[in-house]
């Protein structure tokens, strides 16, 4: 009873802070904390649409751990679509800088992208994604959280 409470208001603080960071700025941005348990998955479905005469071509993201240090202990972000996709790693747990971003071109329309860790233990994150022309200008990005919690 107390872990779906928790998934909820896991949940919650997740759209909350990506429904807040993607209606102020251009640099959309979304964080939570992923639960403890070693199979703890957030999934969400960014929509990269044609924007200001610019055409949608592909979406480019990158995360941070935003944890204290535990060693081995990383997170993870997948970019996919229509049998393609890409993969990065914050490979300092917990140093609150970035990963580089990874960019997967597959056109406009919906990119799958899931966070995971690499073991047990909670990790806080945030990611930075943008949808791109093929010059690299901003698109139009929408996104939907579809699961934070186990599957």
């Amino acid at each position: 009873m107390q872990t779906k409470f928790l998934n909820k208001v896991l949940i919650t603080t997740f759209i909350i802070f990506t429904v807040g960071y993607a209606g102020i700025s251009s640099a959309h941005t979304a964080g939570a904390i992923l639960g403890a348990e070693r199979s703890f998955t957030a999934v969400a479905y960014v929509n990269c649409f044609d924007d200001a005469g610019q055409i949608a071509n592909s979406l480019k993201a990158r995360i941070r751990d935003d944890s204290p240090p535990v060693p081995g202990l990383l997170v993870n972000l997948q970019i996919f679509k229509n049998g393609k996709s890409i993969v990065i790693s914050d490979t300092v747990s917990g140093d609150a800088d970035y990963s580089p971003f990874v960019k997967l071109v597959n056109g406009g329309g919906e990119y799958a992208i899931s966070v995971n860790k690499t073991d047990e233990g909670a990790r806080a994150f945030v990611i930075e994604y943008h949808c791109n022309s093929a010059d690299d200008s901003h698109v139009g990005t929408d996104i939907d959280v579809t699961q934070f919690g186990l599957p």
